[in-house]
């Protein structure tokens, strides 16, 4: 029998530009459940703990609010975002 170890994306997310790529791929799928996840998954990489402090946010609020059934608010994305030292920015979609 073959072992396998669980997969965590976190475990690859070990550069500001690795997680900048990994939540651009998610912003760019257009579905918010996977940008909610994928945000997760970013703190969980950075520190959980780090990003709470950062974010005057409770860990437990954190992890709730980026969990599978969370809703986190546009405040508390854009300041995760600022603690994973990134920003939100737009661009111009092209007309079909």
């Amino acid at each position: 029998m073959t072992k396998t170890q669980p997969y965590d994306s976190a475990d690859y997310l070990d550069t500001d530009e690795a997680v900048a790529e990994y939540l651009a791929a998610a912003f760019e799928e257009g579905d918010a459940t996977l940008l909610r996840h994928a945000l997760g998954v970013a703190a969980r990489a950075h520190g959980m703990t780090q990003i709470a402090r950062e974010t005057g946010l409770s860990r437990e609020s954190l992890y709730r609010a980026l969990s599978d059934e969370g809703n986190p608010s546009l405040d508390t994305t854009m300041r995760v975002l600022k603690a994973l030292n990134l920003r939100l920015t737009t661009t111009v979609v092209p007309a079909p």
